[in-house]
């Protein structure tokens, strides 16, 4: 494989995740030695488990992630805000927040975009990424989306939680890539388990790929290339 000096290497594009409603501290342990082994660039968990990580990732390459209103982003605004304070202070550096999913079906525009606001402005210099779970919109809702995603002052738009029905596709990555400003990233996540799929996600414009499956990631190109 030819490496292309100008982007990160594969394992750095992972958000190694772990947001199971049954995991247990020992699976945390085990999924932030991967991260550290193998220099993910962050793991994404639930925020109870956000102290923990931040304690055993200390001194890595890897930085917490978690994620609020998680999973269907039908909490307060309030609520949203609280969890993400909570979240910074225990150690989170990244913030995946999930749309208010009714309320943008709804066309109350200006609601969603102060939902997604206020938990940027509680995150504060940390990087939010907003989850639209695109399996239940519209292409117009996606568009919509995005377009308010990038006027809340987010960093990143995210296609799914990987709690409904379907994950990150294609076409998805590639009309939010279209429809954000150059100085917003797209985040790919649900269903990534294998390279193929990963290097597809990011030729089409994603920067950031959450999957449970970072090692047999790696592990199949390192099998298919002898590196990552």
């Amino acid at each position: 494989m030819q490496t292309d000096h100008n982007k990160p290497k594969i394992n750095r594009y992972i958000d190694h995740t772990l947001l199971k409603p049954d995991a247990t501290s020992e699976q945390i342990k085990k999924l932030c030695q991967e991260a550290r082994d193998h220099q993910f660039f962050s793991v994404c968990v639930n925020p109870y488990y956000v102290s923990l990580s931040a304690h055993l990732l200390k001194g890595s390459q890897s930085v917490v992630c978690t994620v609020i209103g998680f999973p269907l982003g039908a909490n307060c605004t309030e609520t949203k805000v609280f969890e993400t304070k909570k979240a910074i202070l225990d150690g989170a550096m990244e913030i995946d927040m999930v749309i208010n999913i009714g309320a943008l079906k709804n066309k109350e525009w200006s609601f969603v975009e102060d939902d997604i606001r206020a938990v940027v402005h509680a995150a504060g210099e940390k990087i939010v990424k907003v989850i639209f779970e695109t399996c239940l919109l519209s292409e117009q809702e996606k568009i919509k989306a995005c377009e308010i995603a990038s006027k809340s002052g987010a960093r990143f738009v995210k296609t799914s939680t990987g709690f409904s029905t379907s994950g990150a596709s294609l076409a998805d990555i590639v009309l939010m890539k279209k429809h954000i400003p150059s100085n917003m990233e797209v985040k790919a996540s649900g269903g990534v388990r294998d390279i193929k799929t990963a290097r597809e996600l990011i030729s089409a414009g994603a920067t950031r790929l959450g999957t449970s499956s970072g090692v047999l990631l790696l592990q199949g190109l390192e099998n298919v290339e002898g590196q990552y």
